[in-house]
């Protein structure tokens, strides 16, 4: 286990949501699903991995109940993801789905997830995607991995202050994932000019 992506599902998929409304709005167009398998590799690369053959082990933590990312193709813990895996630009992702239980908060589950990986020799980059008030707890674990030169990465929608650990933003990885272009919010933009 030499790179993972550690993802709060239902954190993703309410941003996801929220890009999908707003850039309707904008756009004057349907925004489809975000596709799944390019959003890990957007991610993947704004988490310093280019291209190559490294084995990127993805894990998606959802709520007990939660059958699916609502606005993510494909979405379906079970049946789409778990145990699945796909090749993409920077190697292998193999995609696991853990959701949460009754004795262990999400919160919990998402640290201890951090903290096992973390403990890995071999870890050369570790990805977050989480809410800020989750990634509290964990701060202090991604900067003790094992491997002094893993770079761990957080990616929120909003920079985290007081905080020496690199971030990197949520909202462009969605959007190439929606197939929203720069390009295309610009030319919107001088049209409303």
């Amino acid at each position: 286990m030499e790179n993972v992506i550690v993802v709060d599902a239902e954190y993703v998929d309410r941003i996801a949501f929220n890009l999908i409304v707003n850039f309707e709005r904008m756009l004057e167009r349907r925004v489809p699903e975000a596709d799944i398998a390019l959003w890990l590799e957007c991610l993947a690369l704004d988490g310093g991995l280019g291209d190559g053959n490294a084995e990127i082990q993805v894990v998606i933590i959802h709520e007990k109940g939660s059958k699916r990312l609502t606005n993510f193709c494909p979405g379906h813990y079970e049946e789409e993801l778990n145990g699945k895996a796909f090749k993409g630009r920077q190697g292998e992702f193999s995609i696991t789905t853990v959701q949460t239980e009754d004795m262990a908060s999400k919160e919990k589950l998402l640290t201890e997830t951090i903290q096992l990986a973390g403990q890995h020799t071999k870890l050369n980059t570790l990805m977050v995607v989480a809410p800020e008030a989750i990634l509290g707890n964990a701060k202090r674990m991604l900067l003790q991995t094992a491997n002094p030169a893993c770079r761990a990465t957080l990616f929120t929608l909003q920079p985290m202050i007081a905080t020496s650990l690199r971030q990197e933003s949520l909202g462009y990885s969605l959007m190439a994932a929606l197939g929203i272009s720069g390009k295309e919010i610009d030319e919107r933009l001088k049209k409303e000019k």
